[in-house]
């Protein structure tokens, strides 16, 4: 029957039918927008690259450069003011319900020029896609509707839906609002949930913003990120080659030697070096001392525990009063505090050679190794072992 369409298919497959097109939409997005465009961390075919923009302009009516202009002005003002979507900003309920309507208004023409370079600018870009942006997904309609009949207006219908609802409302929204962290980047992005399924990948958020040119989102053994399957499979077809996926550095048993090799795989590392230092130090050391801390202070133990390791630009002001006094009350818990902002000054000093930083480094472990902690001991020995090449 002509209402059923050309395809005449059941509920269920209609259904399947309906998911399989929105996954694509979500792989272009993740895989095209994302981490070809925006963070130039992965190269596509160029066949490859225009179906996803081709598929992108029918399905969502997305601009190249507008898109990546306004992801690259939110890494790079990210939870402040100027941040197009920051649920710290503007209050979750406004980014999660409102996202595509922040993303269409933060694309002024000053954001293309600024953060828009290298993205497609061709005769289709320039005579189609920009200039026709609503022709796509009007297409999508009338191909929904002669293949499904009367059922292909709600699977248009969800396919309008699914960008503004996964990706701008729930991965800008709830990626900068709940969750869990791997690592103590500068903004308050988190990982939703450690299978990314749903949305490509795009739900380990945390780890996207502490290493943003990386192509693979997935950083501990449990956590899945689909997209990168799909660039693995990409790659194997001879479509895709990915430029970078993890910091540079190696652990070499054995090597007791600082030398500005160390210092420069430390670095690269510096994420997962804090994440090893929280593990390794912080809190057995806190464990330790949790005995000895007054009266006061022992029922915030777990307060006191995020804390130590927390973004120190993060902690709000009452939380910062919490942590001096139990740093007061604490030798060992301020020594290990003081020198775990030492080591990160290490990396985040601009314009220092590298044999100063080498300097020092070795006096950071010299420090370590005369605190009397066994624990920041040990660390320091582990952080000699550290370099930019394997053992042989």
């Amino acid at each position: 029957m002509w209402y059923n369409g050309l395809l005449d298919l059941s509920v269920i497959q209609l259904i399947l039918v309906a998911l399989v097109l929105t996954h694509i939409t979500i792989i272009s997005v993740t895989l095209y927008l994302h981490r070809h465009s925006a963070h130039n961390s992965l190269d596509l075919h160029p066949v490859l690259a225009h179906f996803f923009r081709f598929w992108l302009w029918l399905t969502t009516a997305t601009n190249t450069k507008q898109w990546t202009a306004i992801h690259r002005k939110h890494h790079a003002k990210c939870e402040t003011d100027e941040d197009p979507h920051s649920p710290v900003v503007l209050g979750i309920r406004k980014v999660l319900f409102e996202g595509a309507e922040l993303y269409a208004g933060a694309g002024t023409d000053e954001t293309l020029q600024r953060y828009g370079q290298r993205t497609p600018e061709d005769w289709v870009e320039r005579n189609v896609y920009s200039r026709h942006q609503t022709l796509g997904i009007g297409l999508m309609a009338a191909i929904d509707l002669m293949l499904f009949g009367v059922n292909g207006i709600w699977i248009w219908a969800v396919q309008m839906m699914w960008i503004p609802v996964w990706a701008a409302g729930v991965v800008n929204g709830l990626g900068h609002f709940m969750g869990y962290r791997n690592f103590e980047c500068a903004d308050n992005a988190r990982n939703i949930w450690p299978l990314g399924l749903l949305i490509g990948g795009e739900e380990l958020h945390n780890n996207h913003h502490t290493y943003p040119n990386s192509s693979k989102l997935s950083r501990r053994w449990y956590e899945v990120d689909i997209g990168w399957g799909y660039i693995r499979l990409f790659q194997a077809l001879g479509l895709a080659t990915p430029k970078g996926y993890r910091p540079i550095a190696h652990y070499v048993p054995g090597k007791q030697e600082v030398d500005v090799e160390t210092v420069q795989a430390i670095a690269n590392n510096r994420f997962d070096i804090m994440r090893q230092y929280r593990k390794r130090v912080m809190e057995p050391v806190l464990r330790q001392q949790k005995a000895l801390m007054d009266v006061e202070i022992r029922p915030r133990y777990r307060t006191i525990k995020r804390l130590l390791s927390r973004e120190i630009t993060l902690i709000k002001p009452a939380d910062k009063e919490h942590l001096e006094t139990a740093l007061d009350s604490n030798q060992a818990l301020r020594t290990i505090y003081q020198m775990s902002h030492e080591l990160q000054e290490l990396w985040r000093r601009r314009g220092v050679k590298p044999q100063e930083k080498l300097q020092a480094l070795m006096q950071w472990c010299r420090e370590a190794e005369a605190s009397g902690i066994r624990y920041l001991e040990d660390f320091a020995a582990h952080l000699r072992a550290y370099s930019l090449r394997p053992s042989a």
